[in-house]
């Protein structure tokens, strides 16, 4: 069996057996309709809930092909309300519904959060592979409910040691030429590096390392368990979802840069696998495999390390065939790479305390830097109106104020904020951009009555010049995981763009992560800080964020919130306005999570996301894109330039919340994507 062998049509009877939790005959789980009492039926309907979605009828399990089966294909476009989803002791929220089955199963057996974060990553590199897996890396924040102790972890991608500052931007030092390859478009007369098809875009991957570390640390099922849903979906075969199907369409052609990927995403005549269409990927199963057996060390040592750095080293590709510039990455750079336990970021906001990623992630500061700014605003005030399921209509000034908070932050993460083992922050940690003082500051620069368009950076003393740099790709993925003791796992993963670098080895895609440094060193500013280097971290905006109580004398107290999201540099605006939205706003989880994305990074740009059902996107008759929304045309009377098209976040949320005197986790999955929610779930 290769690759590429596909099934079109529905679920095989093994297939379904694998997914069902119940008999068919009580799918439904109306009250008696499987016979005996009722107290029987309630009882067999909280037992058969856990793991399975809850609908207004019943219960449907993932992959059951039942009515209702939130894995049943659907195009990628749209925004498709989700309901508030309520559970009694555990939870997960990922990307794929398959994803949070797995993780849904590991953790009604008493696995930890860490093990349910294992077997949600290995499914999700399988049926959401342009966003994340193993050829990738990811940042995990952890709290350990015992011990009340916050942990992160860093599985970013490193550069390759033979790696030199002109690594992104020249062949060689004696050839200055680009790396290949480099199309030229006719009708402009321009050429374009095509630098995410070259080997130099791949970095050496680390989320598989950074999942061992932390489950050696709080891992409680064998390790091996782990990755039996991933592998018997891989081999027995899914239906392919939506947004998978849009990522091929879109990529078919780059895809066939590497015969091992276009065998497995493309049919014999070149055209992408399509939607619903059942792929089975053995390779992949054999990867989980090796590693189930052999641990994490097997994917930097060995076979399948040494199949990376190969395809790292392709020198030509495509049909017909192009030259390649290959990377430098030798099995020596998988070998010595190390995932990194870090300090977390944590700040206080009001009566919270809010923890993120600190560096080579710019998420965690940029988004406490957000805060602090508005801290000095009375947010309350400018909730907003008409609210409903998706979270209401934002107003005009709360939009404004997030905004011009998020340019100011933006404008210090492009300056300063890199990988710290090579370029430290200001003052040598995150506090002076954090300083309560200094935030105040920059809350003094912003006008209730037009937008300031553009940041400057603040000023900060450092050892040279420093310029700025924004480069940063999509390809991302989020979970949020509560386990039965509390324990919590905020992970945010990635293989970079879409589809990453377009490069296949044993069943998974690797990153094209090298792309979010600098190509430069330097401008006419200054050194640039997250310019590329030898085992250097690219920057990342990732921001898995923690929100606890505070207490009384101001300490940290009980786990309030999880969430993040996927989308690039926009991870920071999407995480920013669900914490606003709960902490501020008083949204419940869903509520925050369907709420309409906005924010602007360091531009004129406002983003007010276009696909929202309370946001009126259509042009009037000689005029712009949403101007007949009250909140758009309100925004661009303070001066404010408005993107109102389809904003693409993925935000997975839980939120402890005390209901009829019990604690219980209330869930938010993205309706913008195929995000679902999961655990031992009730109807509240």
């Amino acid at each position: 069996m290769n690759n590429n062998q596909t099934d079109s049509g529905p679920f095989t009877a093994k297939q379904l057996s694998r997914f069902a939790l119940l008999p068919l005959a009580c799918s439904t789980l109306l009250l008696g309709a499987c016979g005996g009492s009722s107290d029987t039926a309630i009882a067999a309907t909280v037992a058969d809930t856990q793991c399975a979605q809850v609908n207004d009828t019943g219960s449907v399990v993932v992959g059951s092909g039942l009515p209702g089966d939130p894995s049943a294909p659907e195009l990628a476009s749209g925004y498709r309300a989700k309901n508030l989803v309520s559970a009694k002791t555990y939870m997960v929220v990922s990307a794929n519904p398959y994803a949070s089955k797995a993780g849904c199963e590991v953790l009604k057996k008493g696995g930890s959060a860490i093990d349910a974060a294992v077997a949600v990553q290995m499914v999700l590199g399988l049926v959401e592979p342009q966003s994340s897996g193993l050829g990738g890396g990811a940042f995990m924040l952890h709290y350990d409910a015992k011990t009340k102790k916050v942990e992160s972890y860093d599985g970013r991608e490193t550069a390759p040691a033979a790696a030199t500052p002109d690594y992104l931007r020249t062949i060689s030092a004696t050839d200055t030429a680009p790396p290949l390859p480099v199309v030229s478009a006719p009708e402009s007369g321009a050429s374009f590096n095509l630098l995410r098809q070259s080997g130099r875009s791949i970095g050496t991957p680390g989320a598989v390392r950074m999942l061992d570390v932390a489950y050696k640390d709080h891992g409680s099922l064998p390790w091996k368990d782990l990755f039996t849903s991933a592998a018997a979906l891989a081999n027995d075969g899914f239906p392919i979802s939506g947004r998978m199907a849009a990522a091929i369409e879109g990529s078919k052609t780059l895809l066939k840069t590497d015969p091992e990927a276009a065998a497995y995403f493309l049919n014999a005549d070149g055209t992408a696998k399509a939607l619903g269409s059942v792929i089975k990927n053995p390779a992949y199963a054999a990867t989980l495999n090796t590693l189930a057996s052999s641990g994490a060390d097997a994917l930097y040592n060995g076979p399948i390390a040494q199949n990376i750095v190969n395809k790292i080293k392709m020198t030509s590709g495509g049909s017909p065939s192009f030259a390649i510039t290959p990377g430098l990455t030798e099995l020596s750079d998988l070998t010595n790479y190390q995932a990194k336990k870090r300090d977390p970021v944590c700040t206080t906001y009001r009566s919270y305390w809010v923890c993120g990623m600190g560096a080579p992630s710019s998420g965690g500061i940029t988004v406490a830097s957000t805060l602090g700014i508005l801290e000095n605003f009375y947010m309350t005030g400018y909730k907003p109106t008409s609210l409903d399921i998706n979270g209401g209509k934002p107003s005009v000034m709360g939009v404004h104020l997030v905004s011009e908070a998020e340019r100011m932050a933006y404008a210090d993460r492009n300056k300063y904020i890199a990988d710290t083992d090579f370029v430290a922050l200001p003052g040598g940690s995150s506090d002076a951009l954090l300083d309560k003082t200094y935030l105040r500051s920059r809350a003094n620069l912003i006008d209730f009555s037009k937008s300031m368009g553009t940041a400057s950076a603040g000023v900060f003393a450092s050892p040279a010049p420093l310029a700025s740099s924004i480069a940063e790709g999509k390809g991302t993925t989020h979970m949020t995981i509560v386990d039965k003791q509390g324990n919590v796992v905020v992970m945010t993963t990635t293989i970079e763009s879409g589809m990453g670098s377009f490069r296949m080895t044993n069943g998974f895609l690797l990153n094209n992560q090298l792309t979010d440094f600098s190509v430069l060193s330097s401008d006419a500013s200054g050194f640039i800080a997250n310019s590329v280097a030898a085992n250097k971290r690219p920057r990342s905006s990732m921001a898995p964020t923690l929100v606890f109580k505070m207490n009384a004398d101001g300490s940290m107290g009980e786990f309030l919130m999880g969430t993040g999201s996927p989308g690039g540099a926009t991870i920071i605006q999407y995480v920013v306005k669900t914490l606003v939205g709960v902490l501020d706003w008083g949204l419940n989880a869903q509520q925050a999570t369907s709420l309409v994305d906005f924010g602007a990074a360091n531009s004129a740009t406002t983003n007010v996301g276009g696909e929202h059902p309370n946001v009126d996107s259509s042009t009037p008759a000689g005029g712009l894109a949403g101007g007949n929304d009250l909140l758009v045309t309100g925004l661009r009377a303070l001066g404010h330039t408005v993107n109102v098209n389809a904003q693409s976040s993925g935000i997975s949320t839980i939120v402890k919340v005390s209901n009829n005197g019990s604690s219980v986790l209330e869930g938010g999955a993205d309706p913008r994507r195929e995000n679902i929610v999961l655990g031992d779930t009730f109807k509240p």
